[in-house]
């Protein structure tokens, strides 16, 4: 190298580049270090921007500046080719030739490329900025040596008197580069016309809608991320800089304010891509097969239009189809395998560390290596662990983007299944197991992308160590392997133990949520009947069950930890063991070198059973995805008959055919949904165009099962089904209503366009204006979730305003007049069944026969079979006496036009006045910024302050102890003679030495084989102690696994008693203002993060504080020069780590906000399939979806690629920290200081500095996000309001005993800011009185019960229950002493006996005898008695059988007062005759209110309460009311009555 040097530069061999020659820098310094070297880094970054690509279609307007920089790079380049003429020509023995030419000859070359990218540049939108900076920063490198050259030459050449031509013609050049350079420097200075929305990122979309109208929008190039930047920008993630900081500055606020996804990863892009590899494997089976299956028409038409038919799926002869993994494979397969061989160069470089580390250390120890070898492996340090880092870096981005095409492709797949399978095939599903393929299995799948690289690489890491080794010890090595080897099943072992009582804790997890869910929508009801004990002992006992896996998980976890720190201990000692007893004398060496290797071994032997559990639950996910992929598809082809009718006047016509809710394949086995049992046989039936059919029957007879095989949704077996223009579709309201969560409006025109006029009319036709008037926004009010922010009246008239703007010519409407009172019905009846809808064919099911008088034909169902045919006249008297009184016939939450009801769970009517809330609930706070101190501080005290610090200190002692051990190798190693003879040469006899380095806790330092053994007496000496360090550190490590499993346990019972309690004792108001799903959230997701994700991460997160800590002591204690690099490293390290971490949560915000939609979006459009489908509106919703998941991915991949921002810049650091080491070290060994066992110490830490830095912070920012759920759930359990505790007054057991009630003076507000819903109400009711409660929606009704139980504190006034204060009596005393039967059928999975009795406190005898006088008995024995279950909610019962039960509930108890709400809205008259009858006999001596919908109940009532606006507007017998001429009862008569 010296050689080389001197021969290049004409100087001697023992100083072959001197720096300071005759007062001046060296000539040949300036031409290879200040000339050469910033030419060559120019020409890289230049390099990095010639891709750069041109701008879209835009004109390239005419730029001043970029002109001068363009043209004063190219003469730069034309005048270093000049400055080779004189060097050849005139040779000077200052200046040698090949120096010069050299020189110039990369002067030219960089000079050439700086064009190059300039001239690119300009042609690109970077042509509206200056361009980077970067590129002026780098073409100024090479100014100081021009300065310098242009000195060297006046002082050398200028001595003599006459100039001669070669100096005038050098300095001329000289002069010329040096006036380009000032015309380069003015060309940027010349200000440009700036565009700066193109380098803004969210400017030209700041008003881009959350969802466009027609898929996504082309977007501009400075939106898109990373397409069109330069490899430079590629590699350092510059293109993210922008971004970083506006979420530093607190402007990442919206989705739509991150990147649009590169061009390759756009969701439609991948989506054909997807579906035409699908298509391909279709054909590919369908030849080999010669037939189609149910997923080969999958994606036959994907493009399939809102207005179109849904594609016929192909017959289903075969089940067994494409197959989704060989699917993935073709569309994405050769990409990814590729990137093995990023991962492979990245690994090898990765040994690269370890090898010219040892190389160094083996320098330092010999004093005779020549200098240049020193910096050789420097320089090969710095640039292996540098390219190291980028590939490395780039094969997870690379890895990142392939996860992301994998998630768009499965997801779209699953949605567009669910729109094309059949609704038999669907129901073996519930709603909430189809969202979890679209969310678990399909990260479970996308994750199988990062386990299958590491499958291949750890055991080729393995191998690799286990040869190193077996070079070392020879086969003393075994003895090790096979104890490292018996690791492998123990791990597995407990592997397999941790997934089973995960499984056994999640199934526990999912009874304790579904718990919470019936618990919090029952809320209501139960606070009524006093069950929250009851159900809190529930509650708990999952609980319990879930903590037992819990602890089994943690504690097994305990054992990993501990295993994964002790077992290289222990394999060392076995391998010296087997080595002596094979009759080898130990020395340092083989210690030292076979530690560093077996540390090495374990990391591959513990990743490797957790990569196959990742790969396994991948497999089981992609088996249960597919499962789904095969279901059937809808054949409409085979359902409905294509040709035409035989009678043109026909709309509908079924002759002979069997429908049935069980898929067709499964005829024999009942479905496991309830109403699976229903077959539907249906002879013969004709529908006339234009004629409305009513349908009637008893509750359960298959008058909803009738309209889904009209639709298509059932199984069907027998003559295909006719319908008259099939394409068109149906108008469908649903018994249930289906509402989305938009706007009204948008509900209503469903994806048509708006037609003012039209829309008008269908809005009075529905008797929504009243409604449209009050709400605070109109038709722009959202609605919320399954339009809770409606009531049932006004959802079931929105839908059926839907159903009729969608225009269609078949019209299924089930039950729409169930909700609503009389008045409205009439006016449905009237304005829209046989208004809007006259000349269109209607199908009309219902139980209020007194408005099917006007039906062209009645059809009498029972059991499934149309039982008879004919005018109205002959059918209704066979259904009852149509009643002489029309009753006002509400049902739940229903509504005149108008108001919404007090029957609501908080009269909304009140919530809406307030005119701000357009959105009818409350907003979720979100906590900006970091996580609070006081919310570590809770979670502290939940795992106890002595615990706490009892963890601290045992992960103290335990890296400590690690620390002491790695020294006391050091020491030992330094204690050993070093014969000064040792040479390069002895490297080849002792391969293995070079990788001492791999482990970072083991220390490294070459020993090579001439050095004699140093005696066994003092081996034995440095082993004992080694072993005590060793077992102290075993100690500590266990204990600290074991404590910390046990603290976080700890932490995890308290926090979710503490929230249980609360939310058990929280007032209705907050229920009612809080959506269930909120709360359920911090009983799910949140408890499952401080349970188990929680704990996972704070152990890695102080691990990592633990052991920086320790690495910064041992770097420094070996090399305290290094305190200075260390400085502002430290000082960048902080500042990235802010900008990140600032940035980071920003778009793990954006993320999990735009998530929720996508699987609201899916579980509403399950919710909905059959309207979806009936409408033909399926195109429009996988649009929908489609840019829902778009919106997702970009705020995926932006947070993803913000992480490999930070990767690299922490990568660099490593890079600078080893590269100093090396650096240091150098220096030390020219002035004969420094320690070789130290400084082998200090750079063994300091391999692993990156790991730990990243480490840190990753683990740090997910702590935070996973402490955003201790934040969570701690601001409920202390901050939710709740009901008054206090008792002051004891009551006797049998009060009340007489069921005298009196209202004084009462006044109650839901809310402080709403108006009074009861203002100074007084009424008395007398023992054993019955009372029927009547008035307007929203005139206070239920408000009265819901004073009476205390649900809602009086703001003034009393009750009196007795004569005793209610508000001076215990909430449980009273509200137990009273009886309600409430509007909502509230019934919870279990049997109908704990539905019944919950508290065990009645015989079967009794319960059975109240079935029966509700007229159950027959259903319930069905069924199977009163052990049968009911499912979830009562789903097991139609909504008329689940009020009977309520009713049977109300039966069994023995208090005097008893509150009837609208109890019997969803029940046949003539069954609500026979409740009505047994009501009166069994309560004939208690006090009884009821508050009425069929005026007809409360007839015979001894008195009737008028309400009207919160107060009692009249109160006497009905007889006085209805003869008093203009009284508010009287006009309710009449109403009915019309």
């Amino acid at each position: 190298m010296e050689e080389i040097l001197a021969n290049l530069c004409g100087s001697s061999p023992v100083n072959p580049l001197p720096v300071w020659v005759h007062g001046n820098v060296g000539h040949c310094f300036n031409q290879l270090i200040l000339s050469v070297i910033p030419h060559v880094v120019l020409a890289v970054i230049s390099a990095c921007y010639i891709g750069t690509p041109r701008s879209l279609g835009f004109q390239i307007p005419y730029r001043t500046g970029w002109k001068c920089r363009i043209v004063a790079s190219f003469i730069l380049a034309s005048l270093s080719i000049l400055d080779i003429i004189p060097a050849a020509i005139w040779q000077q023995k200052l200046d040698p030739l090949y120096l010069g030419i050299l020189s110039s000859g990369i002067g030219t070359l960089a000079w050439l490329t700086h064009s190059l990218a300039l001239l690119a540049l300009y042609k690109s939108p970077y042509s509206f900025s200056r361009g980077p900076t970067t590129l002026l920063i780098f073409a100024f490198f090479p100014f100081p040596s021009l300065i310098i050259t242009l000195v060297w030459r006046c002082q050398t050449e200028m001595v003599g008197q006459q100039l001669q031509p070669v100096t005038i013609f050098r300095l001329s050049i000289l002069c010329l580069k040096l006036a380009s350079l000032l015309l380069y420097v003015v060309g940027y200075i010349i200000p440009v016309a700036n565009r700066l929305d193109f380098l803004s990122v969210n400017d030209s979309w700041q008003h881009e809608p959350l969802i466009t109208d027609s898929g996504t929008p082309a977007p501009t190039w400075q939106g898109v991320a990373e397409d069109g930047e330069s490899w430079l920008s590629r590699f350092s993630y510059a293109w993210m800089n922008p971004l970083m900081k506006r979420g530093y500055l607190w402007m990442l606020n919206r989705p739509q304010d991150v990147y649009h996804l590169p061009r390759q990863l756009q969701a439609d892009r991948v989506r054909e891509h997807f579906y035409s590899c699908w298509r391909k494997k279709a054909a590919v089976s369908q030849e080999d097969k010669g037939t189609a299956s149910s997923t080969n028409g999958l994606f036959a038409n994907s493009s399939v239009r809102s207005d179109e038919l849904p594609s016929p799926a192909c017959p289903h002869d075969t089940q067994k189809s494409v197959h989704l993994l060989s699917v993935l494979h073709a569309a994405f397969g050769l990409r990814y395998f590729s990137l093995g061989l990023l991962k492979l160069a990245g690994s090898l470089l990765g040994f690269s560390g370890p090898l010219l580390l040892n190389l160094l250390v083996s320098f330092m120890e010999s004093h005779q290596e020549p200098l240049s070898h020193g910096i050789i492996y420097a320089l090969g340090l710095f640039a292996g662990s540098l390219l190291g880092a980028i590939l490395r870096n780039q094969f997870s981005y690379e890895v990142t983007k392939i996860m992301l095409m994998v998630r768009t492709a499965v997801i779209s797949a699953i949605y567009q299944k669910a729109l094309r399978v059949n609704g038999s095939s669907l129901a073996s599903f519930t709603t909430g197991e189809i969202v979890n393929f679209m969310s678990t299995d399909t990260d479970r799948l996308v994750n199988f992308c990062l386990s299958f690289h590491e499958l291949w690489s750890l055991p080729f890491q393995f191998a690799i160590t286990l040869y190193l080794l077996y070079q070392q010890v020879g086969i003393a090595f075994l003895g090790g392997l096979a104890l490292a080897l018996l690791l492998v099943p123990i791990n597995k072992v407990v592997a397999n133990r941790i997934m089973k009582n995960n499984k056994e804790m999640l199934k526990h997890k999912d009874e304790r949520v579904k718990l919470m869910t019936e618990f919090l929508c029952g809320m209501r009801v139960i606070k009524f009947y006093t069950w929250e004990q009851h159900f809190g002992t529930r509650v708990y006992a999952c609980r319990a069950k879930e903590l037992k896996s819990l602890r089994a998980i943690k504690y097994l976890d305990a054992v990993c930890v501990y295993l994964w720190a002790a077992l290289p201990v222990v394999v060392s000692i076995v391998i010296f063991i087997t080595y002596v007893l094979l009759g080898h004398q130990l020395s340092a060496t083989k210690v030292f070198t076979a530690l560093a290797l077996v540390g090495m071994l374990i990391l591959p032997l513990n990743n490797f059973p957790w990569v196959l559990n990742g790969i396994l639950e991948a497999k089981v996910s992609l088996d249960r995805i597919q499962h789904f992929l095969e279901l059937a598809d809808q054949n409409l082809d085979a359902y409905y008959c294509r040709a035409g009718s035989s009678d043109p006047s026909s709309a509908l016509e079924m002759h002979h055919t069997t429908f049935s809710w069980s898929p067709a394949s499964k005829e024999s086995t009942e479905s496991h949904i309830p109403r699976g049992s229903l077959q539907l046989f249906i002879q013969n039936l004709v529908v006339a165009k234009g004629t409305l059919i009513g349908v009637v029957g008893k509750v359960g007879c298959g008058k909803s099962s009738l309209l889904a095989a009209i639709t298509g949704e059932l199984s069907s077996r027998g003559k295909q089904v006719y319908i008259w223009d099939l394409e068109k579709g149906f108008g469908l309201a649903t018994q249930e209503p289906w509402i989305q969560f938009t706007s009204i409006r948008e509900n209503i025109l469903f994806g048509k366009e708006y037609d003012a006029r039209f829309y008008q009319e269908v809005i009075e036709a529905c008797a929504l204006s009243d409604d449209l008037n009050i709400l605070p926004a109109g038709d722009q009010t959202e609605v919320g979730e399954n339009g809770v922010a409606l009531s049932g009246g006004q959802k079931a008239r929105v839908a059926l305003a839907r159903a009729v703007y969608q225009e269609k010519d078949l019209y299924l409407l089930d039950d729409p007049l169930a909700a609503v009172d009389a008045d409205v019905a009439n006016h449905l009846m009237q304005k829209c069944i046989l208004g809007i809808l006259k000349h269109k064919t209607r199908i009309l099911c219902t139980h209020r026969t007194e408005f099917l008088e006007k039906a062209d034909i009645l059809l009498l169902m029972d059991n499934g079979r149309i039982l008879k045919t004919g005018m109205p006249r002959e059918i209704l008297p066979l259904v009852q006496t149509a009643p002489k009184l029309r009753e006002m016939y509400k049902r739940r939450k229903n509504k005149i036009p108008s108001e919404c009801s007090q029957e609501e769970d908080v009269e909304p009517e009140e919530e809406e006045t307030n005119q701000a809330n357009c959105l009818l609930k409350q907003e979720e706070e979100k906590k900006e910024g970091a996580v609070a101190f006081q919310v570590y501080q809770a979670y502290w005290l939940a795992v106890g302050s002595c615990l706490a610090l009892s963890i601290l200190l045992s992960l103290l002692l335990m890296q400590a102890s690690r620390n002491v051990s790695d020294w006391w190798l050091s020491n030992w190693i330094s204690s050993l003679p070093h014969p000064e003879e040792t040479s390069v040469s002895n490297l080849s006899v002792l391969p293995s030495s070079q990788l001492l380095l791999f482990s970072p806790g083991g220390l490294i330092s070459p020993v090579f084989a001439s050095i004699p053994s140093n005696g066994t007496l003092d081996v034995n000496f440095y082993l004992t102690v080694y072993g005590c360090i060793a077992g102290a550190n075993s100690v500590f490590t266990i204990l600290r696994a074991f404590l910390f499993a046990y603290g976080t346990i700890h932490a995890a019972i308290v926090i979710h008693n503490r929230l249980l309690k609360r939310v058990m004792k929280a007032t209705v108001t907050f229920f009612d203002s809080t959506p269930a799903g909120r709360i359920l959230n911090r009983f799910s997701s949140d408890l499952y993060c401080v349970d188990d994700s929680l704990p996972f991460l704070l152990n890695i997160f102080l691990a990592n504080i633990f052991g920086l800590l320790g690495m910064v002591v041992m770097i420094t204690y070996g090399l305290p020069w290094i305190g200075l690099v260390l400085l502002p490293l430290a000082a960048i390290y902080y500042s990235i780590q802010r900008y990140y971490r600032r940035t980071s949560r920003e778009l793990k915000r954006l993320y999990s906000l735009t998530l929720s939609p996508i699987y609201t979006h899916f579980s509403e459009t399950l919710t909905g399939l059959s309207t979806i489908r009936a409408t033909r509106a399926t195109g429009r919703f996988e649009t929908e979806n489609q840019l829902r998941l778009e919106l997702n991915q970009r705020c995926r991949f932006t947070s993803n690629t913000a992480m490999q921002w930070l990767d690299i810049r922490l990568q660099m650091i490593g890079v600078a920290v080893v590269t100093a080491i090396a650096g240091i070290a150098i220096i030390q060994h020219q002035k004969k200081l420094g320690n070789p066992g130290l400084v082998g110490l200090a750079l063994s830490y300091a391999l692993s500095v990156t790991n730990l830095l990243s480490g840190l912070i990753t683990s740090f920012t997910q702590t935070e996000t996973m402490m955003v759920s201790v934040e969570r759930t701690e601001e409920y359990a202390t901050e939710i309001p709740i009901e008054p505790q206090e008792e002051r007054l004891q009551v006797a057991p049998d009060w009340p005993s007489q069921g005298h009630i009196e209202f004084q003076q009462v006044v109650l507000a839901y809310r402080p800011e709403l108006p009074n819903a009861l203002d100074g109400v007084t009424f008395t009711i007398y023992p054993g009185e019955k009372v029927g409660i009547v008035g307007r929606t929203g005139s206070g009704k239920s408000t009265l019960f819901l004073a009476l139980f205390r649900m809602v504190e009086l703001r003034a006034g009393q009750i009196l229950l007795d004569n005793i204060d209610s508000h001076s009596i215990g909430l449980k005393a009273l509200r137990s002493r009273l009886a309600i039967i409430p509007q909502d059928p509230f019934l919870f999975s279990g049997t109908i006996r704990e539905n019944l009795d919950p508290l065990g406190q009645h015989t079967d005898a009794d319960l059975l005898q109240v079935l029966e006088q509700c007229h159950l008995q027959t259903v319930i024995t069905e069924m199977g008695g009163l052990d049968c279950e009911l499912g979830e909610r009562g789903k097991s019962l139609s909504v008329g059988q689940r009020q009977l039960v309520c009713l049977a509930r109300a039966l069994l108890t023995q208090a005097k007062v008893l509150c009837i709400d609208e109890a019997t809205a969803s029940v046949d008259q003539k069954t609500d005759r026979l409740l009505q009858q047994t009501i009166r006999q069994r309560f004939a001596n208690k006090t009884v209110l009821t508050i009425a919908h069929r005026l007809n109940t409360i007839l015979d009532s001894d008195r009737v309460l008028v309400m009207h606006a919160g107060k009692v507007a009249e109160f006497d017998s009905p007889a006085v009311l209805s003869q008093k001429p203009d009284s508010l009862f009287q006009h309710l008569l009449q109403s009915g009555q019309q």
